[in-house]
């Protein structure tokens, strides 16, 4: 049986020619991943993931490419998800890095190190920073906009939604 009879069979949920397909296609992800990742069980992993997306979204294979490339395709956005994740977490380190050396720092030099700055580390920067702007340095709606690309009403949105956030996450440290 060929490839397209397989692929055909496979989208009406002949489970055994799924499995044909996946069996002929598998070492060849494998060696791709191998050279992308450069790493032989972060290449299993991603194989091992691409053929779980590939059995959920058989029904999405559309014919017009290769049945491998689209293989290719699954794999290739799996990893950079991947990267993107692990960039996502080495960042979250360096800050929480960042962030006790800034109190470490601050108790040095018999600075106070507020409760607010604790709980701004937990939010997200795209609110902590206007926040920090309009309400540690001055700036206006405005500006801020102008500074971070944004709508002045998104501004003064994620000020106050940000705000309220800050407010309840002291109350309730405050409540313990």
């Amino acid at each position: 049986m060929d490839e397209k009879d397989l692929i055909r069979k496979a989208k009406k949920g002949d489970t055994l020619a799924l499995s044909k397909l996946l069996q002929q296609n598998y070492s060849f992800l494998v060696k791709y991943l191998m050279k992308v990742t450069l790493h032989p069980q972060v290449a299993e992993d991603l194989t091992q993931e691409t053929m779980m997306k590939c059995i959920e979204k058989i029904q999405l294979y559309n014919g017009e490419s290769k049945f491998s490339s689209w293989l290719i395709t699954i794999a290739t956005n799996l990893f950079i998800d991947q990267k993107r994740r692990k960039k996502l977490e080495n960042n979250w380190l360096e800050q929480e890095q960042v962030l006790r050396k800034m109190k470490w720092n601050a108790a040095n030099m018999n600075e106070d190190w507020a409760d607010v700055l604790d709980i701004l580390a937990q939010i997200d920067e795209g609110i902590r920073m206007p926040i920090v702007l309009k309400h540690y340095y001055g700036y206006s709606y405005g500006e801020i906009g102008k500074m971070m690309g944004l709508a002045e009403g998104t501004v003064k949105s994620r000020v106050s939604n940000g705000l309220k956030n800050v407010r309840k996450e002291l109350a309730d440290l405050e409540g313990l």
